[in-house]
């Protein structure tokens, strides 16, 4: 690194290197360097401080949060602040492996909702005529994005979150905690709060994988996510291997070992048939 680079063109760079084991530099007069080197330390947080969030800091997050751009300005997003013990107690029943969510200052469950416009174009007299998946779709990127911003805005403000994605695990049980209405159904969970430790930068695969110029490419996929592995592994191993009664112990357990091992299994097997209860078609 170059003596002459700010403390945040520093942090890019050692970020990046952590992140992506790549080489990226950017001039020391960019604009936005705080955020960016942000953004590629992001990490999440699990454990947080016994410290609440002020209700007003929460407000403007919410604001940040759906500042996020919104397809056609229609607006399908929802976060439902679950502050009630008891109704928490009854979504964390369903993630079994995750009862630090009730320690967690802040739970929030981001919602897709379609169903407002269809109320609003049966107040104006129109008929809804978009049955289709991409009408799903829009609603769940909507939420996705109202979420991000959201973890953005909170880690400026000096938060740590931990998105859950198995609140669909148990989305009927979840949608009747939070008495959600047809048209409405949950995208993932957040756990937020002032974070009792650093956490650590997760490795994530190279950008030479995900990254694509003018067309898609595989080429030397394997190779490439079989490095991946090992650098991972040399950093960040895991705890324990899945399933081992099925699949036996595997000399070396790395990401990509781990993930096909988890798609091996069935999961969230009714989530179609729940999204049509709550009135989507997906055609």
């Amino acid at each position: 690194m170059s003596p002459n680079t700010t403390p945040e063109a520093r942090r890019i760079e050692r970020a990046a290197a952590e992140r992506f084991d790549a080489t990226l530099s950017i001039a020391p007069d960019a604009s936005g360097l705080e955020e960016l080197a942000r953004n590629l330390e992001h990490r999440s947080h699990r454990r947080y401080a016994e410290r609440p969030v002020p209700p007003e800091l929460l407000q403007v997050l919410f604001a940040c949060a759906f500042s996020a751009p919104s397809k056609s300005d229609l607006q399908q997003a929802d976060i439902i602040h679950v502050s009630d013990a008891a109704r928490r107690r009854a979504i964390v029943e369903t993630i079994p492996d995750m009862p630090w969510i009730m320690n967690a200052p802040v739970f929030l469950i981001f919602c897709a909702n379609n169903r407002r416009i269809r109320q609003i174009g049966e107040w104006r007299g129109k008929p809804f005529v978009n049955e289709h998946l991409d009408h799903f779709m829009n609603a769940a990127v909507d939420a996705g994005l109202v979420m991000m911003n959201f973890i953005r805005a909170a880690e400026a403000a000096g938060l740590g979150t931990c998105p859950i994605s198995a609140v669909r695990n148990r989305a009927d049980t979840v949608s009747g905690v939070l008495e959600l209405p047809q048209g409405v159904f949950p995208v993932a969970g957040l756990c937020a709060g002032y974070p009792a430790e650093a956490g650590r930068i997760t490795p994530r695969l190279p950008l030479n994988v995900t990254v694509h110029e003018d067309r898609y490419s595989e080429s030397e996929l394997r190779e490439k996510i079989e490095a991946y592995d090992r650098r991972r592994h040399a950093v960040l191993p895991y705890r324990r291997q899945r399933n081992i009664e099925r699949f036996g112990e595997a000399p070396f357990y790395g990401w990509s070992e781990d993930k096909a091992r988890q798609y091996a299994v069935p999961e969230r097997t009714d989530f179609g048939a729940f999204i049509r209860r709550q009135g989507f078609s997906l055609k």
